[in-house]
């Protein structure tokens, strides 16, 4: 079993939930968990299928991307992972998945506004595309390096998927979801070609606001 047992263990349960939700399919996607000691992170491996993935299975990375323990190979986004840790202290959970609904707004560069107050409590002001690159690449890395100190919590990765964040696996889950029921509600929203109506930007700014308050808790470590 070796290091972080009860981790493992988590991101394998959390793994099986986005599969029974239908955010995962196949071997696609991945997640990863930051340790408590915040020196590593687990991460799923690469092209593995989920159900028979064990805690034996699920690989820990350093923060300069030495394996530490793990005999498979670690997810291609390793590197995108460990970008996101190095650069954002409040993260403490990624998801990425090839979802439906928002990987369909993925295709047409379409970003989503705010639409909801929930919305920009927990993901930012809006759900931003990022510009595509080839999976696992440096390139897509840097891509994504261009947005993640906006402080957002979810991107659309053109033509892709979609990768979020949350300072507990639990909140890494709900994001996910949120980010669908939004993906969901504006795609329908627009195939009506009325005026689609969006929050204030007073509430924008209070909701960002609460957001910015519970993120800086873990920035001055940064």
């Amino acid at each position: 079993m070796g290091l972080y047992v009860k981790e493992k263990e988590i991101l394998l349960e959390t793994s099986k939930l986005l599969v029974s939700k239908g955010y995962l399919l196949a071997t696609g996607g991945n997640l990863s968990l930051k340790t408590s000691d915040e020196k590593s992170f687990l991460i799923t491996p690469s092209n593995f299928d989920y159900f028979k993935m064990t805690i034996d299975d699920i690989c820990v990375l350093d923060l300069n991307m030495n394996i530490i323990e793990g005999e498979r190979k670690p997810s291609i986004e390793s590197s995108m992972h460990c970008l996101v840790y190095k650069n954002r202290k409040d993260v403490k959970a990624i998801i990425h998945t090839h979802q439906v609904y928002a990987s369909t707004l993925a295709l047409i560069d379409m970003p989503v506004p705010a639409l909801f107050d929930e919305q920009v409590r927990f993901l930012g002001k809006s759900i931003q595309i990022v510009p595509y690159a080839p999976s696992g690449t440096i390139f897509l890395q840097k891509n994504l390096s261009k947005f993640i100190r906006n402080y957002h919590n979810a991107y659309i990765l053109k033509n892709h998927g979609v990768i979020c964040f949350g300072d507990s696996i639990e909140r890494a889950i709900d994001n996910i979801e949120l980010v669908e029921k939004c993906s969901l509600t504006y795609l329908l929203a627009l195939c009506t070609e009325r005026k689609i109506s969006k929050i204030p930007d007073i509430v924008k700014e209070v909701a960002f606001h609460k957001l910015r308050e519970d993120q800086k808790k873990f920035d001055k470590n940064i």
